[in-house]
């Protein structure tokens, strides 16, 4: 994911799932679309190992805090907590500078 401005904001969820989590993929698939439909919501990106780590980046702190409120977020979250995750621990951090490297570009 490469953005066209800086600072923006990251948030960082890890995770690790029990096994088997019933409902899970369902729910994180809807999630990331409605995530997408925030005002503010700028990308997501996600990796997995024994541990599972979201990124989603936002424009600012402002557009992180409505869709925490999200109604539907929030259910997810309950659920979250309930049914699905052994832990997780969320950071919010301002990214400041960017860069990288491509070879197909």
């Amino acid at each position: 994911m490469k953005t066209s401005f800086v600072p923006y904001y990251a948030v960082i969820f890890t995770s690790r799932k029990r096994p088997e989590p019933d409902g899970y993929s369902e729910t994180a698939d809807c999630m990331e679309e409605l995530a997408r439909q925030q005002p503010g919501f700028i990308g997501i990106e996600h990796a997995q190992s024994k541990i599972s780590i979201t990124i989603s980046y936002w424009e600012s702190p402002e557009a992180i805090a409505a869709w925490k409120a999200n109604v539907d977020h929030l259910e997810a979250q309950q659920r979250g907590r309930k049914d699905w995750y052994e832990f997780y621990q969320v950071r919010v951090c301002r990214v400041e500078r960017e860069y990288g490297f491509d070879s197909e570009r």
